[in-house]
C-alpha cells in the first residue's frame, strides 16, 4: 500500500538524505544492525542519508528480530513513526543519529535457516544448455520454486573475505576426484529476503498472505564453486559447493519501502503451464529492483561493471517461494533468510555469474588492465549493488555488498 511516507516531496532534517544519489533517502528507510564506541551492545538502526538512526534508543525496540517478528501492519504503523521522527525533527532527536563510516554493521539478525532457490528461467535455462543442451530445463521447473536448503552458519556480511574453499574435484565426470583446492569460483547475483512473523508447523502459509511474511530485500552473493558442485551435486543438488560462504548486505529495505515499485511478473510464454492453485496470486507480484555486479581485480585501481540485470524478469516471485516453501507444512521463522537464485535476463549483459557470462569459461571475460577472467581469482573484489526507480517516487537503494577471494588455507 502507497501511502504519505512514499510522497517524493518528503524531505528529512538529516541532510544528506535530500541528495539526489543517495541510496538511502527518507522514502527508503531500510533497517540494519550495529554497534559502535557511542551506544553498548547490538543496536537495531535505521540508514538515513550517511546516518544511522539509533531505533533502539529512539524507539526503545532491541533488535531486528524484534520488528521482524510484529504483524505486518504493526511494521507499517512503526514505518509512519520513523517517517514522521525524520521530516518534523523534535528537540534532542539528533542525539540519536550516528556517522554510517563510524558505525560497525554487523549481519542484520541472528539468521534460523537459509533455503536457496533457482527461479530465474533464464538462468535455469543457460546452465540447462551448457550441461544438458538437448534439455536445458527439467520437467518440474515451470510447476514449482525449486530450491535447497543452504547453510546459515556461513553467511556473513558485507565486507567479510571469502576465502577459496577445498573439496573433491574432477577432470573425469566419471572420477575418480582428488581433494583440491577449488579453481572455478564463481559468484552468484542474488536478491535476499528475510522472513517474519511465520507460521506454525503443518500449517501452510497461503498465497494471499505469503507477502505479509516478508519483511525486506537485501544484496546476496551466493558464491560457488562450480568444480566442486559439478561432482557432488547429483542427485541431492549442491552441498560444499555452496555451503563455504554466502554474502548479504547489512540493510533490509522493507517490503513497504518496495511498493512503489511492484510491477506485474512477465507473461508466460504460450505453452507454459498455469500455476497450481495453491501458487496462483492476484495482483502484481514482482518489483523492479536493479543489480549490477562489478569486479576489481588486485591490480585494478577501480571496479568495472560487468553486467546489470532486473529482478521483476524472474520466473517465480519471493510471494511464490514462501507459498512454496510453507506448503508442506514447513515452519517458518522471523528471521530465515531465502535466496532468489541467480538473477539473470535475456541479454548477455544481464547474466548474474561468470558460469553464464563467460560460458563456462569458454569466452573470457576481459578487463581493463589486459587481464581475463573465466572465473575469479584470488584478490578480486566483487560488488554487487541495487536500487529502485519508477516514475513520480524517490529512487531507492539497497546499498552494497562486497567481498574479496583469499586463496586458499
Amino acid at each position: 500500500m502507497i501511502d504519505a511516507t512514499h510522497n517524493p516531496a518528503l524531505t528529512s532534517w538529516v541532510e544528506s538524505a535530500n541528495q539526489p544519489a543517495t541510496d538511502f533517502p527518507v522514502q527508503n528507510l531500510p533497517y540494519g544492525t550495529f554497534r559502535s564506541r557511542e551506544t553498548d551492545g547490538t543496536r537495531l538502526g535505521v540508514a538515513i542519508g550517511d546516518r544511522v538512526l539509533d531505533v533502539t534508543g529512539a524507539f526503545k525496540i532491541p533488535s531486528m528480530l524484534t520488528v521482524m517478528a510484529m504483524p505486518r501492519g504493526a511494521r507499517i504503523a512503526l514505518r509512519r513513526q520513523v517517517s514522521q521522527f525524520l521530516t518534523t525533527r523534535s528537540e534532542g532527536a539528533e542525539q540519536w543519529l550516528l556517522p554510517m563510516d563510524e558505525v560497525e554493521l554487523l549481519l542484520p539478525c541472528e539468521i534460523p535457516d537459509y533455503t536457496d532457490f533457482y527461479a530465474s528461467i533464464h538462468h535455469a535455462t543457460n546452465v540447462g544448455r551448457m550441461f544438458r543442451p538437448d534439455n536445458p530445463l527439467l520437467p518440474n521447473y515451470k510447476w514449482l520454486p525449486v530450491a535447497y536448503h543452504g547453510r546459515a552458519s556461513s553467511v556473513v556480511v558485507s565486507g567479510t573475505e571469502v576465502r577459496r574453499p577445498w573439496g573433491q574435484i574432477v577432470s573425469n565426470p566419471a572420477g575418480p576426484p582428488q581433494y583440491a583446492a577449488c579453481r572455478l569460483l564463481d559468484y552468484e547475483v542474488e536478491l535476499g529476503a528475510f522472513l517474519g512473523p511465520g507460521n506454525a508447523m503443518g500449517e501452510p502459509i497461503p498465497i494471499a498472505q505469503a507477502e505479509d511474511h516478508l519483511f525486506g530485500v537485501c544484496l546476496l552473493n551466493d558464491w560457488s564453486a562450480r568444480d566442486i558442485q559439478s561432482w557432488e551435486y547429483q542427485p541431492l543438488g549442491p552441498f560444499l559447493a555452496k555451503n563455504f560462504a554466502t554474502s548479504v548486505s547489512p540493510w533490509v529495505v522493507t517490503l513497504e519501502a518496495l511498493e512503489p515499485f511492484r510491477c506485474a511478473s512477465p507473461a508466460r510464454p504460450e505453452g507454459d503451464p498455469d500455476p497450481l492453485p495453491h501458487l496462483q496470486a492476484a495482483g502484481n507480484g514482482a518489483f523492479g529492483i536493479t543489480l549490477e555486479v562489478w569486479l576489481q581485480s588486485a591490480r585494478m585501481q577501480t571496479p568495472v561493471r560487468i553486467s546489470r540485470g532486473d529482478f521483476s524478469s524472474m520466473y517465480w516471485t519471493l510471494a511464490q517461494m514462501v507459498a512454496h516453501h510453507s506448503s508442506s507444512g514447513c515452519p517458518l521463522r522471523a528471521g530465515d533468510l531465502i535466496g532468489s537464485g541467480t538473477v539473470s535476463g535475456p541479454e548477455k549483459e544481464n547474466r548474474g555469474c561468470l558460469l553464464e557470462m563467460t560460458w563456462r569459461g569458454a569466452e573470457p571475460l576481459e578487463l581493463p588492465t589486459g587481464e581475463t577472467r573465466k572465473f575469479l581469482e584470488d584478490g578480486d573484489q566483487v560488488i554487487l549493488r541495487g536500487w529502485c526507480e519508477a516514475s513520480g517516487f524517490r529512487r531507492i537503494g539497497l546499498g552494497e555488498c562486497r567481498g574479496v577471494v583469499l586463496p586458499v588455507r
